[in-house]
Formats: structure tokens, C-alpha cells, sequence
């Protein structure tokens, strides 16, 4: 349903927007999960205008950065940015589109990247392409296995003791994490490491 409500709201069929966008909202209203909530607010940004879509829109980028899901946080950047640039707001536009376009190169979500990157472009903006993550390879097993405690909000006490090291070792491991990575704080590691277990 979110795939029609945007493509319906893009392509100018409200009633069809509408009505799906009704769905959903049974839907969330049913199950209320995170996902489904959060989407429900993306889809009524979508269908909204002035300060209620803008509202709307950073609401929906904040509900999203509290999930590991990164296509959908990316996706309401994108959103917002186009928004945005049909607003004439072109500083504002390309900081979002800027950090969808590098989110999505990320994922290799080639599609989204090159929208984002012709958006980006219509804005004024140029879509510089992400420092490239170095390949999982370059980790070694136990910085791989501390990367992704740490991308899953662990602390370095906590990795330690799971570990069996000392947090200064767990320190020691991701400082060569962060250079092999090209990053610098944890707080990244999500948008350079494969999602899942087996990520990294």
C-alpha cells in the first residue's frame, strides 16, 4: 500500500492515494506496529501540503532513524527533498537529497540513487558519491563481531564482557574498525555494515 499511495501521489490520482492511504491506516490502527505507524506518517505527508507535509515529513525521518531499517529512512529524505525543491527551497532540498542519494548508493539501491541524484541535480546540488566502506574482508572475525555489537548499541563494557575482553581492548579493536571503515564514531556503522547477523 505504501508503494501505491506514493506512485498515486506522484503521478496525480488522489482518489487512489486516498483511498489506500485510508487502508493503511486501518491497518496501523490494527496491528500498531512501529513499522506500519511510521509508515502511515510518510503516506499522509505524501497527501498533505504546506506545514502539515513539512511536519509530517520530519516526523516520519525521525520515527525511521529509531529503526535499523536504512531503505526506510532514506526513503522519507528522498520525500522530503523532492518536496522540498517543488517548494522552491533548494538549500533545504539538497541537504535531504544529499543524504538520500549517499544512503542509497550505500545500499546499492541503484534506482532510488539515480532519482535522488536527478533531484539532487534539479536542485542546484551535485551527487558526490560516499566514501566507498572498505569490503567486510578487510575486518578481521573479532572486529567484524565487535562492529556489529557496536552498530547494535552495545557499549564497550558490555562488548567486553560478552567477549571476554577488557573495554580498552574493545576500544583498541574498533579505533582500527573506523579507519579500515573510512568512518569516524559508531553512530555510522549502520550505513557501512550489511544488515544482519551475518553482516559484517
Amino acid at each position: 500500500m505504501v508503494e501505491l499511495i506514493e506512485a498515486a501521489a506522484r503521478y496525480g490520482t488522489p482518489e487512489a492515494a486516498t483511498g489506500a492511504c485510508r487502508r493503511l491506516s486501518e491497518t496501523a490502527d490494527a496491528s500498531s506496529t512501529d513499522w506500519v505507524l511510521e509508515a502511515r506518517v510518510r503516506s499522509r505527508a505524501l497527501l498533505s501540503e504546506g506545514a502539515a507535509a513539512e511536519r509530517l515529513y520530519r516526523e516520519a525521518i525521525t520515527h525511521f532513524t529509531r529503526t535499523r531499517l536504512r531503505v526506510d529512512l532514506a526513503r522519507p529524505h528522498l520525500l522530503y527533498g523532492e518536496w522540498l525543491r517543488r517548494e522552491r527551497r533548494r538549500n533545504d532540498a539538497r541537504e535531504q537529497l544529499r543524504t538520500a542519494h549517499d544512503m542509497l548508493e550505500t545500499m546499492g539501491m541503484t534506482a532510488f540513487t539515480e532519482r535522488a541524484g536527478r533531484a539532487l541535480r534539479a536542485a542546484g546540488g551535485t551527487a558526490h558519491k560516499p566514501t566507498a566502506p572498505a569490503r567486510h574482508e578487510e575486518l578481521t572475525a573479532q572486529e567484524s563481531q565487535i562492529a556489529r555489537m557496536a552498530r547494535d548499541g552495545l557499549s564497550n563494557p558490555e562488548i567486553g564482557t560478552r567477549l571476554f575482553i577488557s573495554a580498552r581492548t574493545v576500544q583498541n579493536h574498533l579505533r582500527k574498525v573506523f579507519t579500515k571503515l573510512g568512518i569516524t564514531s559508531r553512530s555510522q556503522l549502520d550505513r557501512v555494515l550489511p544488515s544482519g547477523p551475518g553482516g559484517a
